[in-house]
């Protein structure tokens, strides 16, 4: 899991062509860009631009991919992630092919990290994380999540 502002995202696009790709979207993004899917490189890469209001952590559970990695980017409002090791969680659904998630149970011990306007998260496939949440309370929130294939 790496945490960081978009200032700073030219220091991760050696990591994976597909985060750099991502990366680059997101360093150029509008945000007059509607809500839903927008193709960068087809289904290798791609985002999900979002708004929505979050919730608190109860409400959510943790959830990891296998095929794709995460770039979370907040363009606008607070949100809480909570984040935990993979292997550290407890599945409470099946593994989603189609989907490609599971949902895992609450642990006490999570880290939470706070999304600011401008800042982005990325979560590889052994982060479970639980985007979405309240921070200090209720947020309208535009986010955009760019999925890259592995």
């Amino acid at each position: 899991m790496i945490h960081d502002t978009l200032k700073n995202a030219r220091s991760y696009g050696n990591l994976h062509e597909g985060i750099r790709k991502g990366l680059d979207f997101l360093l150029t993004y509008d945000p007059a860009t509607p809500d839903g899917r927008v193709d960068i490189d087809g289904n290798n890469v791609f985002a999900l631009v979002q708004s929505y209001q979050t919730t608190t952590t109860e409400e959510k559970r943790f959830e990891a991919h296998r095929v794709y990695a995460d770039i979370q980017y907040l363009a606008s409002g607070d949100e809480t992630i909570v984040s935990a090791p993979l292997e550290r969680l407890e599945a409470v659904t099946a593994y989603d092919a189609e989907k490609d998630y599971a949902l895992f149970a609450d642990i006490p011990d999570a880290i939470s990290l706070i999304l600011r306007p401008g800042d982005f998260a990325i979560f590889l496939p052994e982060d479970g994380h639980k985007p979405g949440c309240h921070h200090g309370g209720p947020s309208a929130v535009r986010k955009v999540v760019v999925k890259v294939r592995l």
